[in-house]
């Protein structure tokens, strides 16, 4: 869920010369960017949840503004809103958001929900926070073919199965460590919106596993331990499709 090069900007992309719009087009255009500036509040509330120990909450409003963030490109793209509004970055706008939705809330939740052990529990969220700031503004962190390239800093997922799955402390430090080693790691992680090779897989199963997530975090504090585990095979296929489809240019011909 990370976006270095948002749908927005995508959208934006499409017919990017500029017109001369009408006040109508104007209005459409502009309302784009309210819809995508409207996720900053759902990230504030997270935030207000994430100091009152809120867990469930707090994710639930970042998960509303995932959704946002999945819709605004296709409205962008409808309404042609970089031609219409060529003077206002809806992408940076975008990423901007996308950054605290990301990471910033998911790693002070994980700092505040005392999942690591405390000594280093402030070091990790900077931690998570450098790393993915990296991320977000290499060049081709999203690849000219639609993969994000290093783990796509998808904290916010990180945070709901740490608090889901009970691991205690220094499994947990081991598990974020490893992610943020994975940002520097140039494996072409599956863009599920955008990478069209098994795509008929693809989407099955990311519908399915949204599905179960939800319910993981409704059931929060106490999820059924077997949703959570069987939820996570979809990250074993994801990660595995991933590693196969970096390496299959590599790969001998058959």
């Amino acid at each position: 869920m990370n976006k270095p090069t948002s749908d927005h900007q995508e959208g934006a992309s499409v017919s990017a010369q500029p017109i001369e719009p009408s006040k109508s087009q104007r209005a459409s255009a502009w309302s784009v960017h309210v819809l995508t500036a409207s996720g900053v509040f759902c990230c504030l509330l997270a935030l207000d949840a994430t100091y009152a120990s809120e867990w469930r909450t707090a994710l639930a409003w970042l998960l509303l503004a995932v959704i946002i963030d999945a819709v605004d490109g296709t409205f962008a793209r409808y309404f042609r809103v970089k031609a219409v509004l060529p003077n206002f970055d809806g992408a940076l706008l975008d990423n901007l958001i996308d950054f605290i939705n990301y990471v910033i809330v998911p790693a002070l939740i994980i700092h505040r929900a005392q999942l690591v052990p405390a000594k280093c529990s402030f070091a990790i969220a900077c931690a998570i926070c450098l790393a993915s700031a990296y991320q977000f503004c290499q060049s081709d962190a999203k690849t000219a073919d639609n993969y994000f390239k290093g783990f796509p800093s998808y904290w916010n997922v990180t945070a709901l199965y740490l608090l889901s799955a009970g691991f205690d402390r220094i499994a947990n430090l081991i598990i974020i460590a490893a992610l943020i080693a994975m940002v520097f790691v140039p494996i072409k992680y599956i863009y599920v919106t955008r990478t069209k090779e098994y795509q008929t897989i693809t989407w099955p199963l990311t519908i399915s596993w949204s599905v179960l997530a939800i319910i993981i975090l409704w059931q929060l504090p106490n999820p059924n331990p077997w949703l959570v585990g069987i939820s996570s095979l979809y990250f074993v296929y994801y990660f595995l499709m991933s590693l196969y489809l970096t390496i299959r240019p590599r790969l001998p011909a058959t």
